[in-house]
């Protein structure tokens, strides 16, 4: 499936009350807590990297999905926005498909792991995701629905963030002066020692 996918981050402080006020705003949980894995591939000199583009293998609740991601062929990537053209599809076997972008020259460039919440109101839907530097959440739907539905979770604009995984995990190794080279669990727990 190819689509536009325009999305906001921003910060949790307290998971428990954004679920609660989800709920007030008419929010039902799709999917609670689950583990997700995810694994960037791009060539040896990081040429994908460098196109904004990224190339995943996602594992998450048993299943495997691959996304390729690109900015827009016109309009903004980034306005108070991100807007990037998303195509994406599930395979039956990533351990094979891994295997497979390898052979074509392709390498595991960044891993990054979560545990995520997903809600939806019939419209957009909204994360919730712990990852080893802290906890955000993600709106995901059309502009407007996405600045209606920030402003009852009482969520400024000025909170808002574009910032792919990636790059908020680059920010917070400058931040902490951390070795870690990947957004794992793993990987933080042993730089920190």
């Amino acid at each position: 499936m190819v689509a536009v996918e325009t999305e906001i981050k921003f910060r949790v402080d307290d998971l428990k009350a954004l679920a609660g006020r989800l709920e007030q705003a008419g929010f039902h949980l799709d999917t609670p807590r689950t583990f997700e894995s995810n694994v960037l591939y791009d060539t040896p000199d990081r040429k994908m990297r460098a196109n904004t583009e990224i190339l995943r293998i996602r594992t998450y609740g048993g299943k495997f999905t691959l996304t390729h991601k690109r900015l827009p062929d016109s309009g903004p990537g980034e306005d108070r926005h991100k807007h990037r053209v998303e195509t994406e599809t599930q395979v039956s076997d990533g351990k094979a498909l891994a295997e497979v972008f390898q052979s074509l020259g392709l390498v595991p460039a960044f891993r990054y792991e979560k545990w995520r919440t997903e809600w939806s109101d019939g419209q957009g839907h909204c994360v919730m995701d712990e990852t080893p530097i802290g906890n955000f959440a993600e709106l995901e739907g059309d502009p407007e629905w996405i600045d209606g539905v920030a402003a009852r979770l009482g969520v400024p604009h000025s909170e808002y963030m574009t910032l792919s995984y990636g790059r908020l995990f680059e920010q917070w190794k400058e931040e902490h002066h951390s070795p870690a080279e990947h957004l794992t669990f793993d990987a933080i727990i042993t730089a920190a020692r």
